[in-house]
């Protein structure tokens, strides 16, 4: 009879936490961050920002960061992932194959776009892209814009075809894969140096340990104009919370630890309004080197 009970009662509290209304403490809004830093660079940084989305919206945060892009692309799929800061092509795959919608573009460096680059050692006898013919690559992630498909698009271009080709997932790592003489050349984002003259491309990223990294490293080419990183939501997440996540974030960003949390995270620095439209450019240029989103998406 008492193990009836208990059964009973589980059974009960399971079918509570199942129909709990979502944004509630047994069903937390799902928010997702890609994996482009270090994750624990952006667990640590995310818990700021939770806190206060849940003292201004009133509702429940959890955060998740899988290891990779694609990961997170599947969370919308399988509805572990209501909001997702994504990387622009993870997007295009979410939105072709489970219906999600961007809202809002990051700004970085008051820009609404960004751009690869194509980066070589400088005693990898490199200085044109033609030189990369033969050398070994590095990008970062297969469904990375700026890391992979913008540069791989230069390199057919012009007919080139590196001897080996490797992927290092994160941007930073392909710069140091390029220090340390493990590639000849690699790709990552490209961001234009401030006004004094400081780097802000990739390069900055292994500054610290690397001081040197600017002499050692120089760029090589740049690639097309790419929009900016998505907020993405689920297809069905109610206007209500998508509502109050837009204007809680807009909030969080005109605060001194939010510029911070999200300068760290991102190099963001504001965001604006965005559509899906914004993202055709992007569309094209998958066309262009043939690849198909749905595949990506295992």
């Amino acid at each position: 009879m008492k193990k009836s009970l208990i059964l009973a009662l589980l059974l009960s509290l399971f079918s509570c936490q199942q129909d709990s209304e979502l944004g509630s403490r047994n069903n937390p809004v799902k928010l997702y961050f890609t994996p482009s830093v270090d994750a624990g660079t952006i667990a640590t940084n995310s818990q700021d920002f939770i806190r206060f989305l849940e003292k201004e919206t009133g509702l429940y945060f959890k955060t998740g960061i899988p290891t990779n892009y694609i990961a997170v692309v599947e969370a919308f799929g399988s509805e572990r992932a209501d909001i997702g800061v994504m990387n622009s092509f993870g997007y295009i795959m979410a939105s072709e194959k489970y219906g999600a919608v961007a809202k809002l573009k990051v700004l970085r460096y008051g820009e609404p776009h960004y751009r690869g680059q194509i980066l070589a050692h400088v005693d990898s006898g490199i200085k044109t892209i033609k030189d990369i013919h033969g050398k070994k690559f590095a990008f970062t992630d297969s469904s990375s814009t700026s890391g992979y498909m913008f540069p791989l698009k230069i390199l057919r271009e012009n007919k080139v075809e590196p001897s080996n080709t490797v992927f290092a997932m994160k941007h930073d790592n392909v710069v140091t894969m390029i220090y340390q003489k493990q590639v000849d050349a690699g790709a990552t984002y490209y961001s234009p140096p401030a006004a004094d003259g400081k780097i802000r491309d990739a390069r900055a990223r292994v500054k610290i340990r690397f001081p040197d990294v600017e002499e050692k490293i120089k760029i090589i080419d740049i690639t097309d104009e790419i929009p900016n990183d998505p907020f993405v939501f689920r297809k069905g997440l109610s206007a209500k919370i998508a509502d109050s996540f837009i204007a809680a974030l807009k909030k969080y960003l005109l605060t001194d630890s939010g510029k911070k949390v999200f300068k760290d995270i991102y190099s963001v620095d504001g965001i604006v309004p965005a559509t899906d439209n914004d993202y055709d450019v992007l569309r094209q240029m998958i066309k262009t080197i043939d690849l198909d989103p749905s595949k990506m998406v295992k």
